[in-house]
């Protein structure tokens, strides 16, 4: 008789994440790393720390920034989330994040003007009073399908990428 080998993706079952659950997640963190493309193909990212409004990221960023510069002209990034899980057990072990990906579309909007300044006040205290009028602010449009990473399941199995990894859509209702 032959024995059957429990193999890790039998284990765990993929999590079953709603767009809500991920926005959720993404709305409860500050920080994020934006990648894009430099107008000479490189590929460049940094943090930044952002607010959701509806369904897009708000960042506010210096006007002559690489940032600034680079998502102006080509328009399309990559953004990833770190969400911070383990609670109180966090404190005595390393316990790594889980994560939110996605690419999507971003705008600058020039300091001072009309949509930056409307913009600005929803970031509300994550902007320094000295640096609202003369911030940029990048409005970042996720499109097709979150990728998560541990969001949705234990942090036992994180140890299994297949049982950990997600895909959901952006919006509700959304076919990816």
């Amino acid at each position: 008789m032959a024995t059957r080998t429990i193999h890790e993706q039998d284990r765990w079952p993929p999590p079953r994440l709603t767009s809500g659950q991920v926005w959720e997640a993404v709305a409860g963190a500050s920080f994020a790393v934006l990648s894009h493309v430099t107008p000479a193909g490189e590929p460049r990212s940094s943090g930044v720390v952002y607010q959701t409004a509806g369904q897009r990221l708000i960042v506010a960023v210096a006007p002559g920034s690489w940032k600034a510069r680079h998502v102006a002209a080509d328009g399309r990034v990559a953004v990833t989330v770190p969400v911070r899980r383990g609670g109180i057990l966090s404190l005595l072990v390393p316990i790594p994040p889980a994560t939110v990906s996605f690419h999507g579309t971003a705008v600058v909007h020039p300091a001072g003007s009309a949509q930056a300044c409307s913009l600005l006040a929803e970031l509300g205290s994550l902007v320094p009073a000295a640096r609202r009028s003369s911030a940029c602010v990048i409005e970042i449009t996720p499109a097709g399908a979150f990728r998560t990473f541990g969001l949705g399941v234990s942090l036992w199995a994180m140890r299994n990428p297949a049982a950990a990894q997600a895909r959901v859509p952006v919006a509700a209702g959304e076919d990816t």
